[in-house]
């Protein structure tokens, strides 16, 4: 690990080192100071008042700077470097405006931006090689930010992405939400951090995102292939987090937020504080999490099903006229407990106890935040630098990651030391990107990225052996603007190879060592056009692959979390698709409306099913006496087909009233039945969110950015399951009520105090199981005759967030 850590701090010196020679250094008899070349001003104003907007972002994405705007409206970006910039302007209540500037010397540039809050021209940098303009990019791309969060009750950041349409979520307990794109999961979704890909065993049901909500200033949601950019394992999309957002020049900023949440007496407490001085820009943050076990009406309190979660992180380093080197440092810490829904005859759950033998759970245990047996413990550590260099008109941009996941699941009441299971990841990874400067309406990028990893186990079981493995892929990325219409197409080459070690369980082979090689060429081509000023188009056809991930292929062992005996099959071979997508948004003064519908063809789609005994019924492994459910991992022809679709009505003279609905629905067919089900196991249920919304930029000189909102959250039934072996059941439909309010609170000099956020879910307390969720099928409920276990009750939650300022 040390040599990891070295590694990436000389490649963090070395990227300012090499640019010394960009700077212009003036002695003076008391000092040496940095001449500062090209500056960016402005002043942001609004289109129908002509008044000044104060606390207007202005961003520039690629050189990661950006400053706001004062009580005058007036801004001031310095050190840019001279070329054209993809300037983005935003502010709450108002359409983000996203403009071309060629910055040359000195340069001025006003703006005045309209009211909305319709989400439609933001800036991204997920699925393209460089910051790129929402509408111009041939693929879905959803976008949330730190307001959106704030204003949303979730028990963690994946949960808070089910606004999406087409998004839901695999959970086991608050703790642990896995991100599902258009029904597919686990490896096929890549999570990106500050553009480091998150390594973290992601293959498992109960193994959540290591990343601390109280740090992500934004997520890109990609749905659709993106291997062209990341390689294996962007099949269905990419969750990409960016928290490292340096402040303005000269400032430190500072915040203090805490939640609050009634149904497991959630609380949160997060603090960051970062600073820029001529350049020279820092951030340092830390939470912490704890949770007792949650409720509903029919179970009462689960037993278990709390968490404790303490990270810390942060990054420094310093962006010039030449581009930014930074160092990125996290440690995230979570131990969560793992619900087995074990009840005695009259249904009350019930823990185990030393020596053998098991006792009812008590009031002390369920108000406890000290996860019980069997509980995991997850630590990851990352270290990664984030550079970007200007090479005359050209830019190269790099990072160098070093993250280590150490998963420990504990089992054994007699011996609480004893780890069931214990797997310590360690990757590097690596992304190198030159892109060429942009010629007659071409911008083209070449990449290669890929990654060194190695897992071993050190729990007294195994489930996967220790292995090995090397990726490598390099890829070609052109983008052609003609007139309003962006074409865009790519082609990626990836290698992958793996080596295990022999299975072992108890020191005897399980299962044998193998080596595999995986290999496959991936591409896209789409185009983007915007018709009109209202409309615009999209449609994109992507060729996807994946290798099959080492459980798919060696897991032969007892899965603590998830109630289950795995099964892999060394025969597998990588997946690949085939997708066509395409959509049409229209965006009028009182009227918003958008849908996406795509179409993804897979060869050799792996997905696991229950394992027939030989004399019917399920197969049952024993393991230190409780029968565990047997699953084997399997490989068809199959294709996905769905659409997401989203109206915004805000009607005049009431502006201030937005009526949203988003529906969302997937369907996943089996090009062979088998044993007559024809249905793919584990795709969400339809969805349709209503929301009415009511936002107020201005109640008075004290209360501003007021919103209050409605929400009706309707999933419906779902019929369509796996029904082979007895894989899956059928899910009943239900709808929740939920309600938000919340504002933004100013002192008479117009500087924000604090903001306050309160919001119910469930506020009618409906008991209900969510199709995705692991928690469904826990054991029977022998008093009441219900199967699983159900989710989270009425939940009421108060948000408090103090944000400090000081100008250097």
């Amino acid at each position: 690990m040390k040599k990891y850590i070295v590694l990436l701090i000389s490649s963090f010196i070395i990227a300012g080192i090499s640019n010394a020679k960009n700077y212009s250094i003036t002695p003076t008899p008391h000092k040496i100071s940095v001449v500062v070349k090209g500056s960016f001003t402005g002043k942001i104003t609004d289109t129908k008042t002509g008044f000044a907007i104060t606390g207007a972002s202005i961003y520039i994405t690629d050189i990661k700077s950006g400053t706001s705007s004062d009580n005058a409206g007036n801004f001031i970006l310095r050190n840019v470097p001279e070329g054209n910039h993809l300037i983005e302007v935003s502010h709450i209540g108002y359409t983000t405006l996203v403009e071309n500037v060629m910055i040359s010397g000195d340069t001025k540039k006003d703006f005045a931006l309209s009211e909305s809050v319709v989400e439609n021209n933001a800036v991204i940098v997920t699925g393209v090689t460089g910051a790129t303009q929402l509408k111009k990019v041939p693929f879905a791309v959803a976008v949330m930010r730190k307001q959106d969060f704030f204003q949303n009750t979730s028990s963690n950041i994946i949960e808070s992405l089910t606004k999406i349409g087409g998004v839901s979520t695999l959970a086991t307990g608050p703790a642990i939400s896995k991100p599902v794109i258009r029904g597919l999961g686990y490896n096929r979704v890549l999570t990106i951090n500050d553009g480091v890909r998150q390594e973290g065993q992601q293959w498992g049901d109960e193994h959540g995102i290591e990343v601390d909500e109280a740090s992500v200033n934004k997520i890109e949601l990609l749905k659709g292939p993106a291997s062209i950019i990341y390689g294996s394992d962007a099949m269905a999309g990419v969750v990409n987090i960016i928290t490292n957002v340096p402040v303005q020049n000269n400032t430190i900023k500072a915040n203090i937020s805490s939640n609050f949440q009634t149904n497991n007496k959630l609380r949160t407490l997060n603090a960051n504080i970062g600073g820029n001085k001529n350049g020279f820009n820092w951030n340092i943050y830390s939470s912490n999490k704890a949770a007792a076990d949650y409720k509903n009406k029919y179970d009462g309190n689960v037993y278990n099903s709390k968490f404790k979660e303490q990270n810390v992180g942060g990054y420094a380093g310093y962006n010039g006229n030449w581009g930014y080197s930074h160092l990125l440092v996290s440690n995230f810490n979570l131990k969560a407990g793992l619900i087995e829904g074990e009840r005695d005859i009259d249904g009350y759950f019930i823990k185990p106890v030393a020596g053998g033998g098991e006792t009812r759970a008590t009031n002390a245990d369920f108000k406890s935040t000290t996860p019980q047996i069997p509980y995991q413990h997850i630590r990851h550590f990352k270290i990664a630098t984030d550079n970007s260099i200007k090479i005359n008109s050209n830019r190269l941009a790099f990072n160098i990651g070093f993250q280590q996941n150490q998963r420990e699941e504990f089992g054994n009441i007699d011996d609480l030391n004893e780890r069931a299971l214990y797997f310590d990841l360690k990757t590097l990874t690596y992304t190198a990107q030159f892109h060429f400067a942009e010629k007659k309406g071409w911008k083209t990028s070449v990449g290669i990225n890929g990654m060194q990893q190695n897992n071993t186990n050190k729990g007294v079981e195994q489930l996967i052996p220790d292995y090995s493995l090397f990726d490598v892929g390099t890829y070609v990325y052109t983008q052609k603007v003609i007139k309003k219409t962006t074409l865009s197409a790519g082609v990626r080459y990836d290698s992958r190879n793996l080596d295990t070690k022999n299975l072992l369980d108890a020191g005897s082979i399980k299962a044998a060592a193998f080596t595999k090689s995986f290999s496959n060429f991936s591409g896209s081509i789409g185009l983007a056009s915007q018709v009109t000023e209202k409309l615009n188009l999209k449609f994109n056809a992507a060729r996807g692959f994946r290798a099959p991930s080492i459980p798919e292929l060696a897991s032969n062992g007892a899965h603590e979390g998830t109630i289950r005996y795995e099964y892999g099959d060394v025969n597998l071979k990588s997946e690949t698709s085939l997708q066509l997508d395409g959509g049409l948004d229209y965006n009028a003064e009182h009227l918003s409306f958008g849908i996406t519908a795509f179409l993804n063809n897979f060869n050799n789609f792996i997905f696991y099913n229950k394992v027939e005994a030989a004399a019917g019924g399920d197969s049952l492994v024993n393991v230190n006496g409780d029968l565990l459910t047997a699953f084997k991992f399997s490989q068809r022809k199959a294709s996905l087909a769905g659409f997401e679709a989203t109206v915004d009505i805000h009607p005049h003279p009431l502006d201030w009233l937005h009526i949203q609905n988003t529906f969302s629905l997937v369907s996943g067919k089996l090009k062979e039945a088998i044993e007559g089900s024809k249905s793919l196991p584990f795709i969400p249920a339809p969805k349709l969110v209503t929301e009415f919304r009511g936002d107020f930029k201005s109640l008075n000189a004290v209360i501003k950015n007021f919103y209050t909102k409605i929400e009706l959250d309707n999933t419906f039934t779902q019929n369509n399951i796996f029904t082979a072996y007895n894989t899956e059941t059928k899910t009943s439909g239900y709808t929740l009520l939920n309600a938000g309010i919340g504002a933004d609170f100013f002192n008479k000099k117009e500087k924000q105090l604090f903001s306050l956020n309160f919001s119910a879910i469930n506020i009618t307390d409906v008991a209900y199981q969510n199709h995705l969720s692991r928690l469904k099928y826990a054991a029977e409920n022998a008093a009441t005759g219900r199967n699983g276990v159900f989710n989270m009750g009425r939940n009421f939650s108060i948000k408090l967030n103090i944000p400090l300022s000081f100008t250097l």
